[in-house]
């Protein structure tokens, strides 16, 4: 399957969130057990700096560069939560924290494995996401582009 990581990277631009959303498509097909939790991988988009003559010039990202956004970009947008997930127990305190479908969130990427879904729209694309447990969800973020 293939990921058109240049596609995320230029949606990205207007709305990182809602570019990530729309490649997942309708997720009711897929549900979510236990404590894990089911994120995209985010893939920033192209930088936008001012030239000598003052007008915005766009620098494009390479291929390699974006690829090493899908596999160790530390932000993620959470797709799905299991019904356990978050919940206190005898291994684990979370101090009342809970994330929802559309939070922005950091990971270490190699704490969960990737997965793809697939884009109805095109059957040879997909969406590069990771399933994780809730206890390696480090923290919450308002802005996916702040981490790296």
């Amino acid at each position: 399957m293939r990921v058109d990581l240049r596609a995320l990277a230029a949606a990205a631009a207007h709305d990182p969130a809602q570019a990530l959303l729309d490649a997942a498509g309708d997720l009711s097909d897929y549900e979510v057990f236990h404590n894990l939790v089911l994120v995209a991988t985010y893939v920033p988009p192209n930088r936008m700096f001012k030239g000598p003559d003052g007008k915005l010039v766009e620098f494009h990202t390479t291929d390699n560069n974006l690829a090493e956004n899908r596999f160790q970009g530390k932000a993620h947008l959470v797709l799905a939560v299991g019904p356990l997930a978050f919940s206190d127990d005898t291994a684990a305190k979370f101090g009342g924290v809970n994330i929802k479908k559309g939070d922005w969130v950091w990971l270490r990427p190699s704490d969960g494995f990737e997965m793809f879904i697939r884009d109805r729209r095109e059957s040879d694309k997909g969406l590069s996401c990771r399933v994780i447990e809730d206890t390696f969800v480090r923290g919450r973020v308002t802005d996916p582009s702040l981490i790296y």
